[in-house]
C-alpha cells in the first residue's frame, strides 16, 4: 500500500534507515526524499517545522555538521538565521523528518515514527543494532 507518507531521509544515517524500515514494516512504501540531494524549499522547511510543533533549533543537527564553525550554538540567533543556515547547509537539518496524514515528526529515536503511522506494524521489527522494537504480532515493545 502507498500512503501519503514522506520521509526526509539520509541513507547514511542508521536512525533514518531504521525509520524507513519501520514505515515499510507497516506495509507502506513512502515517498523518499534524500534531502541532502534535494533539500526542501525554505517555505516548505518552515511549514514542516511548524507542523512538527518544534522550534527551528530543535531541528538543527550538530554532529558531523558545520554547526560549531557557523556559531549556531549562539542562543541569540533568530529562527530565521537558523533556517538560513539549514538552507545553506542541508546537512544541518536533522533526520529523519516524516510526514504522514497523522502529523509531522522528527523521528529520533526511530521508533517515534510508530506514533504517526496510519497502519500498524505487520510483524516483528528489530533495529540495525539488534534492538527489538516490535514483536511478531506487531505490538510495540519499547
Amino acid at each position: 500500500m502507498t500512503a501519503d507518507i514522506i520521509i526526509y531521509h539520509n541513507p547514511e544515517c542508521g536512525t533514518s534507515r531504521n525509520t524507513l524500515a519501520m514505515i515499510r514494516n507497516a506495509g507502506i512504501e513512502p515517498h523518499v526524499v534524500e534531502y541532502l540531494k534535494t533539500p526542501p524549499a525554505r517555505a516548505l522547511l518552515v511549514q514542516l517545522i511548524e507542523r512538527a510543533g518544534i522550534a527551528p533549533r530543535a531541528l538543527l543537527r550538530e554532529k558531523g555538521t558545520p554547526y560549531g564553525e557557523l556559531g549556531l550554538a549562539d542562543e541569540t540567533l533568530s529562527d530565521d538565521a537558523l533556517i538560513d543556515a539549514m538552507m545553506a547547509h542541508p546537512i544541518l537539518i536533522n533526520r529523519p523528518l516524516v510526514v504522514t496524514p497523522l502529523g509531522v515528526k522528527l523521528c529520533r529515536p526511530s521508533e517515534a515514527v510508530l506514533a504517526i503511522l496510519p497502519q500498524p506494524q505487520q510483524g516483528a521489527f528489530a533495529k540495525e543494532d539488534g534492538e527489538q522494537v516490535v514483536d511478531a504480532s506487531g505490538e510495540r515493545l519499547v
